[in-house]
This record gives C-alpha cells, structure tokens and sequence, in this order.
C-alpha cells in the first residue's frame, strides 16, 4: 500500500491518548490512526450503544400502548376516514 504524508494538528489531550494507544498496541502512531479512521469510517451512519438501547427503550414503552383490535375494525375506521376527507370535511362549523 503506498503511504502519503499529512499533516494534523491536534490537541494535547487526543495526542497522548495517541501516544498511549500506540505504546500499548506496540504500533506505529500512523497505523493507530490508520485503523482509527477505518474503524470510524465502518460505524458512519450505524446507531451508537447509547443510541441503541434509547430507541429499544421507546419501542418498548410504546408497543404496549397500540391497542389491540381486529384487523377488520382499523380497516373500516381507515375507510371512513378516507371517506370523510373527500367529502371536504365539515359541513357544519365547530360550536
């Protein structure tokens, strides 16, 4: 693989967590990086732990609020609310 040169400035804190990761992986800073950036690039656009277990929580708390009933009664209401939109809605005004 052929290797360009780059230059970064970063803060002192991310350079010793740097230093520290290469020293302890027994690594080059460039290839700690290397696998940072590729590790970051794999996660773009996938939910974080955190994010995770927040939306099973809301799945979990709403789930049981959907009321239980027949197939046949969602579908008559769908159809009457289809029915009484392209009568225009109210014929009568609200008291």
């Amino acid at each position: 693989m052929a290797t360009v040169k780059v230059t970064f400035s970063l803060d002192s804190t991310t350079v010793g967590l740097l230093n520290a990761a290469a020293q302890r992986l027994n690594k080059p800073k460039s290839a700690v990086v290397r696998d940072a950036i590729q590790d970051f690039h794999a996660r773009i656009g996938r939910l974080s732990e955190a994010e995770r277990l927040r939306l099973l929580a809301a799945f979990d708390e709403l789930v049981p609020q959907i009321p239980e009933r027949p197939a046949e009664d969602v579908e008559r209401e769908i159809r009457e609310i289809r029915a009484s939109r392209r009568r225009g809605g109210r014929r009568t005004p609200v008291e």
